[in-house]
């Protein structure tokens, strides 16, 4: 993919600065070998999430200066649901201080004791408030999401015929909605096809099972589908946006992704009734109905973050800025999920760290391993982000075991993207010899990968390394 000028030029810069190898020798002991741990100010290039990290643009930060703090009815709350339904196209819009107080709303008025969930693979916070409210997460995405050197490029799709086996299983009256992410933030960015969620909004109907939208990275979902899917190629993003949403009843909408914002969210639906709800919960958990959990100067933020989100040079750049790290890394050999996604590259730990058993997390020791190389950071999703299953109290094993490098948008330049990429390659060379991880010193009950602290599995091997970072220094002073 040729790597375009970036649609916009930089007015404010932040200083950065890189920690020497003795500080984040000290810093990654004290994080208990945990990037979430991490100060930012101990970190160099920050591929942790790309979630609220963004660069707002100026006509944001001018936004926010006209942002109306009325308790009620503030008008900067309308134009943010002006926004929404023009993009978007949901009638009903709440206000929510970010994505998960969307989830928790929605999973309050919906999910209930014995509830059966289906979705094209889980997230982590999605699924917490599924379960939390008595629900079970069935993942039925297609099998090729699975499998990291797969280049379909439309590995978010749901498998159709496996939600049909759930919905005869379970009763389509224990399923309270289909949750479809786009594109699939834990298969490493990969959009579902416009073909298939026609497919999927048909079958659903016939069940009377409403679908909801996870729609933090839609506009990118829908770049996907203008460039890979036929019969799309000549319609606008914003017009496949807002078709893919015609499809569903409703949307989580976390607006520190597409949007731009560093905060912000809303759940939208098409159904007065449980619009009703919703809002009365929203005051409960949120703040009142028209301003969520956010300031009026954030909704001014997202409300413009909307508009600049679709428009095709900001899009294009965004995408081909991700394709830039991926295609660096293949090239070198370095195992990834293909095809590149949209808002991440994936390391393919489990490929990486070949014999570092699954129950010593390879993800998280090579998250570490890679912040001592560089001072990067990236995030762990395996087994760590899986947790426990409820009943058998075993970890979940994943059949996807990466580290994701999510990339802030507008933030980094290509030369810190080749900082990256020579580290990775440094640090994946190095790693094909470890052969333990790390185990729990600390293991919180919920999201465990936010706060859990490891230590590093001593190894039984006759060359007396005595764990993973010992033989990983070791290989790098060599």
């Amino acid at each position: 993919m040729p790597y375009t000028a970036e649609p916009w030029r930089i007015k404010v810069v932040e200083p950065i600065r890189i920690p020497t190898r003795e500080e984040r020798e000290r810093a990654i002991l004290t994080a208990g070998y945990n990037v979430s741990l991490l100060r930012s100010d101990e970190v160099y290039i920050d591929l942790y999430t790309d979630s609220g990290t963004n660069a707002m643009s100026d006509r944001q930060w001018a936004g926010m200066m006209i942002g109306d703090e009325a308790y009620a009815g503030s008008s900067s709350f309308y134009r943010l649901e002006a926004a929404v339904q023009r993009y978007y196209g949901y009638p009903h819009v709440i206000p929510v201080h970010q994505g998960r107080g969307a989830e928790n709303i929605l999973s309050r008025c919906l999910v209930r004791p014995g509830s059966h969930i289906p979705g094209n693979m889980y997230f982590t916070t999605t699924r917490a408030h599924q379960e939390l409210n008595g629900g079970s997460f069935h993942d039925v995405i297609v099998s090729r999401a699975h499998d990291p050197s797969s280049e379909h490029p439309f590995k978010g799709d749901v498998d159709l015929d496996a939600l049909e086996r759930l919905i005869h299983k379970v009763g389509a009256d224990t399923i309270p909605y289909v949750s479809v992410a786009a594109t699939v933030n834990m298969a490493g960015g990969q959009p579902i096809s416009m073909a298939n969620l026609t497919a999927l909004r048909e079958l659903t109907a016939q069940h009377r099972i409403p679908v909801i939208l996870d729609a933090a990275r839609a506009v990118e979902n829908a770049w996907f589908i203008q460039q890979h899917e036929p019969d799309w190629g000549e319609h606008s993003v914003a017009e496949i946006l807002w078709q893919m949403c015609a499809l569903t009843d409703g949307a989580c909408m976390s607006a520190k992704k597409d949007s731009y914002a560093n905060i912000g969210g809303w759940l939208a639906v098409r159904d007065p009734g449980l619009a009703e709800q919703a809002r009365n919960l929203v005051v409960v958990y949120e703040g009142l109905h028209t301003y969520g959990g956010m300031a009026g100067r954030d909704m001014e933020a997202v409300a413009r973050g909307i508009e600049e989100s679709v428009q095709e040079d900001n899009i294009r750049a965004r995408i081909q800025q991700v394709a830039y790290l991926g295609e660096r890394l293949i090239q070198a050999g370095v195992p990834v999920v293909r095809p590149i996604g949209g808002h991440a590259v994936c390391l393919d730990a489990a490929a990486i760290m070949p014999a570092v058993p699954r129950d010593q997390f390879p993800a998280q020791t090579l998250a570490a391993a890679l912040y001592l190389d560089s001072g990067t950071r990236g995030a762990e999703r395996g087994v760590v982000s899986a947790g426990r299953d409820p009943v058998t109290g075993e970890n979940r094993h994943p059949r996807l075991e990466l580290v994701r490098l999510a990339i802030p948008r507008r933030v980094y330049t290509r030369s810190h993207l080749d900082v990256v990429a020579d580290s990775v390659i440094r640090t994946a060379q190095h790693c094909q010899a470890v052969t333990t991880g790390l185990s729990f010193t600390h293991e919180p009950a919920t999201l465990r990968f936010f706060q859990a602290r490891f230590a590093p599995v001593p190894a039984g091997s006759a060359d007396g390394v005595s764990g993973p970072y010992t033989a990983l220094t070791a290989a790098q002073k060599g």
